[in-house]
């Protein structure tokens, strides 16, 4: 039997390391062609990962790799990287916006310039690449748009003491809501994915105690929630802010201790879960 996504033709933000970097390789394992984008070119002083090396793990793990340096607040450049993405490859099937700029500060502490990055980054970039791919979305079989993004939980607790990244990463998650009604005759899925713990990246190690990372699961969960949702009917699958161990619960997993940084520790449940 054919794997799921074999052929078919995933974009992903964000894909030089972490969760973007997982999916592209569990995706990769089918057979399927890779636009690997991100800003990372370039070997980063701090941060591990390429869109080039990650180019070339999409290739050894059996798919087909097109990597394309891009910043999602660039929306003329976004267009031209899904037309040369649906060049490559004949079209676009899957969309994946995960990438996002993360600072988790207070009012008062939070300049003007980091709230517009994060607004730019997560909210702006998730509406501009979306807009760019749904064309050729539409064309595909089963197409998929996936933000990474939270529930929309709307207590205060989750805004308090980092306003601004809340509205950001909410932002993405009302980018779900909207367009999953707007495309929903078109066939085109549009969902949320958002881990139950916290994800080693390097946004938990910059942002959060060790200790939480440690008490953290590998990026691999997500990668697997994201591929389970990838094989659903986007007809009748879409609008649904996913949790990453409850997809994967619903897909008959039980053991996830093979996905735990530290075996034997109690994982940290993540911002916007109750």
């Amino acid at each position: 039997m054919m794997p799921a996504l074999q052929g078919k033709t995933v974009f992903i933000t964000g894909a030089s390391r972490g969760i973007g970097r997982a999916i592209a390789l569990r995706c990769a394992r089918d057979g399927a062609n890779i636009v690997v984008t991100a800003k990372t070119a370039t070997p980063h002083a701090r941060l591990p990962g390429t869109i080039h090396e990650v180019a070339e793990e999409v290739i050894a793990a059996g798919g087909k790799a097109l990597p394309i340096q891009l910043d999602v607040r660039d929306d003329e450049a976004v267009a031209a990287a899904a037309q040369q993405a649906a060049a490559r490859f004949g079209g676009i099937d899957i969309l994946v916006n995960n990438a996002s700029a993360i600072q988790m500060t207070g009012t008062l502490e939070t300049p003007a310039k980091r709230f517009d990055l994060m607004f730019d980054v997560n909210v702006r970039g998730t509406f501009v690449c979306s807009q760019a791919c749904v064309p050729f979305l539409a064309g595909a079989k089963n197409p998929h748009i996936l933000n990474l993004a939270p529930p929309l939980n709307m207590k205060a607790q989750w805004f308090k003491d980092h306003v601004a990244y809340t509205m950001a990463k909410y932002g993405m998650s009302m980018c779900t809501l909207g367009m999953a009604e707007e495309f929903r005759a078109q066939g085109i899925a549009v969902n949320s994915l958002w881990p139950r713990t916290t994800i080693a990246t390097a946004a938990i190690a910059v942002n959060f105690p060790e200790a939480i990372l440690k008490a953290s699961r590998k990026p691999d969960i997500m990668a697997d929630a994201a591929y389970a949702i990838f094989k659903r009917d986007s007809r009748t699958a879409s609008g649904n802010f996913y949790i990453d161990e409850a997809v994967l619960r619903e897909e008959g997993v039980t053991d996830f201790d093979v996905y735990a940084v530290t075996p034997g520790i109690k994982p940290y449940t993540d911002l916007f879960l109750d």
